[in-house]
Formats: C-alpha cells, sequence, structure tokens
C-alpha cells in the first residue's frame, strides 16, 4: 500500500517508517499518490490532515491525540481514530472495564514525556469513557517518561492495579499495521479504538 505518513520526522513517526517500509508498504510524499494517510501529528494540525484526506477520498488512519474526532464522522471515507496503537494498552482499557463494573471506585494515572501537548492523554479520556465515565484522571509530565497507565481500582481489603508501558515508540506499528490492513472493510466515516479491529 502507498502510504502518506503525516509527522514522518516526529516521535512516533521517525519509529513507524521503517515499520510500515519492513511490512511491504511505500512511503509517499502527496494524497494524490496515496493509498491512505497516516497521522501522528499535532492536536492543531492534524484536523486540516484528516480533512484534506477527506476531499482527496484517501481514508485515515490517525493516532494524533487532543482534537475531536467527531468532527469527521460523516466522512464519505473512512477515518480510524485511534489514541493509542499499542495492543497492550487496548487491552488494558478492555480489562479496565470489565474491572469496573466489580470493584467500587477507580482512578487513573496517565503518565507522558514532558513534550506531550494533551493532557489528560487521549488513551486515559476513552479509558474512562469504557470504565463508565466518572473516573479521575491524574496526568504527569516528565522528562524520561515515554508513555505509561495505571488504572488503580479499590474495594474494601483489595486494590487491583492494572498497568501498562509503552518502553520505546516501535510499540504502535503493529497496531498501525492491523488498522492499515483492515481500511478496506471498515465502512466509511468515523471508527474509533483499536479494539474494533480486535
Amino acid at each position: 500500500m502507498k502510504v502518506l505518513l503525516n509527522g514522518r520526522n516526529g516521535k512516533v513517526g521517525s519509529a513507524l517508517a521503517p515499520g510500515l517500509e519492513a511490512a511491504g508498504h511505500s512511503l509517499v510524499d502527496s494524497l494524490g499518490e496515496a493509498d491512505a494517510m497516516v497521522d501522528f501529528t499535532r492536536p492543531d494540525a492534524v484536523l486540516a490532515n484528516v480533512r484534506a484526506a477527506i476531499d482527496a477520498g484517501v481514508p485515515s488512519v490517525v493516532g494524533t491525540t487532543g482534537w475531536d474526532p467527531h468532527e469527521v464522522a460523516d466522512a464519505n471515507v473512512v477515518v480510524f481514530y485511534a489514541p493509542n496503537f499499542a495492543l497492550g494498552a487496548v487491552l488494558m482499557m478492555r480489562f479496565a472495564a470489565e474491572a469496573a463494573k466489580h470493584m467500587e471506585r477507580a482512578e487513573i494515572v496517565e503518565l507522558h514525556h514532558a513534550e506531550k501537548r494533551d493532557a489528560p492523554s487521549g488513551t486515559a479520556k476513552l479509558t474512562a469513557e469504557r470504565m463508565g465515565g466518572d473516573v479521575p484522571i491524574h496526568s504527569v509530565r516528565l522528562p524520561g517518561l515515554n508513555a505509561h497507565q495505571e488504572v488503580v481500582l479499590g474495594a474494601p481489603g483489595q486494590v487491583l492495579t492494572i498497568r501498562h508501558d509503552a518502553l520505546s515508540r516501535e510499540a504502535y506499528t503493529p497496531g498501525v499495521l492491523l488498522a492499515l490492513e483492515r481500511l478496506p472493510s471498515l465502512p466509511p466515516g468515523l471508527t474509533v479504538g483499536l479494539d474494533a479491529l480486535l
């Protein structure tokens, strides 16, 4: 597949590009050449990028957080958005949603590198939503971190902690490859969350 990778020189894009090429995809420089667009840019750039892809009739795989993907919900081409492409993070969200049914209270602590532009993270917000919505989120931004999330659930006499750590950005490559593979089977419009593909 010919892929336009927006954010190719960024933190995620520079880790993702070799994985896409190793899987047999070729990276192109414009929407006119692309079979699909992958976007890992900035919250202030992503909506314009996605709208340009929609106008060009090119399906999108979007990992940029800090924007409202529902603004493109009625697109006439596929827009696949996931706040996290690490398979372990998707499983963490699934386990947390199940655990929330059985534990009295929960809180989410998400930790990211100091340059992350949004807080709370898209992963934390989606986790809280899947757990019923009323879950406090604590955001930490510090040098030395990459992407980490802990869901702490409590009930009388016990605590359950579910944690995911993305130690490097290569963790996102398998999820992006899965999304690209499934693009042709998705309906036009917005699909949210990698768990929809598992």
